[in-house]
């Protein structure tokens, strides 16, 4: 699957390398700083991406930039980014990060500041800005974006006269009732330990209105009525059984597979879905149906996934790499991330454009649920913040802890995350 799905979201997010020749560790922009360049991507996004940096390798003959694949996995990707940063190479040109590690990266001294008036940020989507920020300053440019989204089987709520769940009374009734009576499990998201339990985790949490991390990461917040109100729906579920406890090992396709072959009524997961869902062949095309998610009174809010565009601070090249990425944000390109790539594009035009809805019926869903998401905790040591969530939640979720002890324990241990950063 592609990797820019779970980091939306999670996940499996694009990660982009730009390399170009060994640099000088400067980070200061020059007109003059331009050259060939390569393009390092993990996943498989390479077919859609080949297609569009041919056209820019045709019109930019001093500039071309060749693509190289890393690993798919998040986690890998971002550790060989990392080190190649860390030592101050200059190999790097531009980085197609994911939206969780702009602060990390940011913080570190990896990426360099970016002008804002450079890019046309007033055509995004809003959310999506703030990603790509860091103590008030630009230092990446949204490329891909991602939020959450309730899928539900709309032929038997139909069949049952009832409509989508809008709040979480709503979702819990209605797996208990009528899934059973179809021989389904309920509702299931993504909670094995990794980030999609992040997630998932702070989805419920923010949409109680909550949060894990104060805006800027410098604070701990996630001891609060809110949280303990989040992480117990889920515990609940699990506990009651109309969240089956095989989603204690589900991560995006494990859950997607068990929508799909008509196991669950409800499913939480990325835009991807739909696509996949109502494919021909699939058990359940034309039974699809997708909302934003719901909470505790009404809408809730979605984490924002996706992935950002940064130039390395090392770059010889920072020219090159400014003008790549004004292209490859451009509407015309980003029309392409949409309809070659299926990836979710960062221009709110394209959300209302009446083609592309018609390609796309959930896009204007999508904008809905992206327009009310929030990103992941902003802290420069964000990946043990992840950790440390995932570690405490899927205990909750496993009932080896209470959800009034498990959020204790969360704020004890980001506390300590926090005062070593």
């Amino acid at each position: 699957m592609r990797w820019a799905r779970a980091a939306a979201g999670g996940l499996t997010v694009t990660a982009l390398l730009l390399a170009g020749c060994t640099g000088d560790g400067g980070s200061a922009q020059r007109p003059s700083e331009t050259g060939p360049m390569t393009f390092v991507t993990g996943g498989d996004l390479t077919d859609y991406l080949r297609n569009v940096l041919s056209e820019w390798n045709r019109t930019h003959p001093a500039e071309k930039v060749k693509v190289i694949e890393l690993p798919e996995a998040a986690d890998e990707v971002r550790a060989q980014m990392a080190t190649g940063l860390r030592s101050g190479s200059g190999r790097f040109d531009v980085l197609n990060i994911d939206v969780t590690w702009t602060s990390e990266f940011a913080a570190a001294g990896w990426i360099s500041p970016l002008d804002a008036e450079r890019f046309p940020l007033d055509d995004f989507l809003p959310p999506v800005v703030d990603t790509a920020t860091f103590q008030g300053e630009l230092y990446a440019v949204p490329y891909v974006t991602n939020a959450g989204l309730l899928y539900y089987r709309k032929d038997l709520l139909q069949r049952e006269g009832r409509q989508p769940p809008r709040t979480w009374r709503e979702l819990e009734s209605e797996a208990k009732s009528i899934a059973p009576k179809y021989g389904l499990h309920g509702y299931a998201g993504q909670y094995l330990p990794y980030e999609g339990l992040t997630v998932n985790i702070a989805e419920v949490i923010q949409s109680a209105g909550g949060q894990v991390l104060s805006d800027e990461g410098t604070r701990v917040t996630v001891d609060s009525p809110a949280a303990r109100e989040g992480l117990d729906f889920l515990a609940r579920g699990v506990r009651d059984g109309w969240i089956p406890r095989d989603a204690l090992t589900f991560k995006e396709e494990e859950s997607r597979r068990a929508f799909q072959n008509g196991d669950l009524l409800f499913l939480r997961n990325w835009p991807y879905v739909y696509d996949l869902a109502n494919e021909k062949g699939s058990e359940i095309a034309g039974k699809v149906g997708a909302i934003p998610l719901p909470g505790p009174n009404g809408q809730g809010s979605s984490v924002l996934g996706g992935s950002n565009l940064a130039v390395n601070a090392g770059s010889r090249h920072q020219k090159s790499a400014n003008e790549l990425i004004a292209y490859l944000t451009s509407e015309r390109v980003q029309r392409q991330v949409l309809t070659q790539g299926s990836l979710p594009p960062v221009r709110a035009a394209l959300y209302s454009d009446p083609a592309l809805v018609r390609r796309f019926p959930y896009l204007p869903t999508l904008k809905q649920s992206v327009l009310t998401a929030k990103p992941r905790p902003k802290s420069p040591r964000y990946e043990q913040v992840s950790l440390a969530v995932q570690a405490v939640a899927h205990d909750a979720l496993a009932g080896r802890q209470t959800s009034d002890a498990a959020v204790a324990r969360l704020a004890r241990e980001l506390q300590a995350i926090v005062r070593r950063g």
